[in-house]
């Protein structure tokens, strides 16, 4: 290809060899049909299964597919922060390779952008998720828009579309650790939303668990916002106005019923809230302390084994 491509389409794969063939299947022909010219950018994060095999066969067979292949197992997005870095498109929109988020869905995004949003996120239409995953989506997002201050009404959809000023300003970002639809709302001037259809995953198991899903949350609130140290410090003032004021009832109890066994294991609950309260305060000190000894080590985010395409 010696023009640059109009849209890029962005895909980490982690392990996907039962979703990848359909995905390619349903994802050429929408690209086709959109009479735009396009590449699409896969990246392989260390699968251990027949991934980067198929997805080596893509590249051989088409010319606007290019494969990155990672030297181990970086992440989701540090997967599309990679493809991100050699994407060469006006239009860039990325997408999961399992298929939940149908690949018909992307003119959607690519006509939002081409009406001057710069940043376009997808809301999803009837989760095909379990209850639990709906219920914990719900609140992640109720407390990441209070905490960041961002309106972006689902945070875990990653069916987005950015416009070039955008991705390049998320490329010049160099941090360890980051949350792209946070950081590329951080550059939007003007973004905007699409409701999305939803489909099961059809094969293989969601490659976030339980504990990732925490710590991804935890990234996402100590990457882009400080209001955990503040509400730990407003915690702090009223802990220690409570503790004044307990302090002088007691002392006035004491002078005015004299000593007394009564209320032992009133304190003890007392203390033990404080003991936990300061716990979870050190907790979040913690989260905040590991962002900064991650970006002071400086270790490179990924490492690229290799590029494969028609001309290497």
């Amino acid at each position: 290809m010696t023009d640059y491509p109009i849209i890029t389409i962005v895909i980490p794969v982690y392990n996907e060899q039962g979703n990848l063939p359909r995905l390619f299947e349903r994802l050429y022909p929408v690209m086709q049909g959109m009479g735009k010219s396009f590449e699409i950018i896969f990246t392989d994060d260390g699968s251990r299964d027949r991934s980067l095999e198929i997805l080596r066969g893509f590249a051989a067979d088409h010319p606007q597919v290019r494969v990155i292949e990672f030297n181990g197992n970086f992440g989701q997005h540090m997967a599309i922060l990679a493809a991100f870095e050699v994407s060469r498109g006006e239009y860039v929109v990325t997408l999961d390779a399992d298929l939940q988020n149908p690949p018909e869905e992307i003119p959607k995004l690519v006509a939002e952008m081409e009406k001057g949003h710069d940043a376009v996120g997808s809301v999803r239409q009837k989760r095909q998720d379990t209850i639990f995953r709906r219920s914990a989506s719900l609140i992640v997002n109720i407390m990441t828009r209070k905490m960041t201050g961002m309106k972006m009404t689902d945070y875990g959809c990653m069916l987005r579309g950015y416009r070039r000023n955008v991705v390049d300003n998320i490329n010049r970002c160099q941090e360890a650790t980051t949350f792209i639809p946070a950081l590329g709302q951080t550059f939007a001037a003007n973004p905007s939303e699409v409701e999305v259809a939803h489909a099961e995953r059809a094969e293989g198991e969601s490659k976030y668990s339980v504990y990732k899903l925490v710590r991804l949350n935890f990234d996402l609130m100590t990457g882009f916002s400080v209001v955990p140290l503040q509400l730990f410090a407003l915690l702090g003032v009223l802990m220690s106005l409570f503790a004044v004021g307990f302090s002088l009832f007691l002392l006035a109890r004491r002078f005015l019923v004299g000593a007394e066994v009564e209320g032992v294991f009133t304190l003890f609950a007392i203390l033990f809230f404080f003991v936990g309260a300061i716990m979870f305060g050190i907790g979040i000190l913690g989260e905040y302390v590991g962002r900064i000894y991650q970006e002071v080590r400086r270790r490179p985010r990924y490492v690229v084994r290799k590029i494969h395409e028609q001309n290497n």
